[in-house]
């Protein structure tokens, strides 16, 4: 009698939250506590954001399966170098995953905030998604969670929200910032001397809010006008509170 081969295990994408390891969801925690394989990103030489967030919450005989990034901020997005160095490490980390999956072991692949906003889960689940089961867990988003930590109500009655990344062309940004009444901008890092330009062009520079490390232990919330230099890490963003309509 031949053996049937083992049914395929079930690929998990799993919202960590703003940082607070408190902001997972229950969901989160019950597959995080069950997994027997638990994948994340991280910087070569690095532990990882992620990684540090779910230490309370990793079942003690899970593997882990970090992905290192090969490369991040050395070369610009659109270096033909960066983009074929990024597309190989996807590609390989997809291959990684789909060797457990294939033997019949769930992966729980955790992900900084929601999965599937901004998050470095899609370019492995639109990689897998069509050969094995996927089941998103949401997250809280970083940017709910910084403007909460602020205690900045950001959108008021029809207030149009923007959420934009810091990446976008200096005049693309300030002509988006004078179009919206509310705006997020997010993924600073290097970026944050041409954001603060583009927000004065748009005469917003009053009402920015900037948030570094939002929910996490090294968070640090001050109006823009006040920091006097440009230097933000990556996780950390400008909040731009709307003010529509209200009773």
């Amino acid at each position: 009698m031949i053996a049937s081969a083992p049914a395929s295990g079930r690929l998990y994408g799993v919202g960590l939250g703003p940082g607070d390891p408190d902001l997972l969801t229950v969901k989160a925690t019950k597959i995080l506590g069950s997994a027997p394989i638990v994948a994340y990103f991280a910087k070569k030489g690095r532990r990882g954001q992620a990684r540090a967030i779910v230490d309370r919450w990793l079942c003690p005989t899970c593997l882990e399966l970090p992905l290192l990034y090969p490369i991040t901020t050395e070369k610009h997005f659109s270096d033909p170098v960066y983009v074929e160095t990024l597309r190989a490490f996807y590609e390989d980390a997809t291959q990684r995953i789909a060797d457990h999956l294939s033997a019949g072991r769930d992966v729980a692949l955790i992900c900084e905030g929601d999965p599937l906003f901004y998050g470095s889960f899609m370019h492995l689940y639109v990689r897998l998604k069509d050969r094995f089961a996927v089941e998103v867990i949401p997250g809280v988003t970083g940017m709910s969670g910084c403007w909460s930590a602020a205690k900045v109500p950001i959108t008021w009655g029809d207030d149009v929200l923007s959420v934009l990344p810091a990446t976008l062309g200096g005049e693309d940004l300030a002509q988006r910032l004078g179009a919206c009444d509310a705006a997020i901008i997010m993924k600073l890092g290097a970026n944050l001397g041409k954001v603060r330009a583009a927000i004065r062009e748009a005469g917003r520079e009053g009402a920015a809010i900037y948030v570094e490390h939002g929910t996490q232990e090294a968070e640090r919330i001050i109006r823009l006008e006040d920091k006097t230099d440009d230097l933000a890490p990556y996780f950390s963003m400008i909040l731009i509170p709307g003010q529509g309509r209200r009773p």
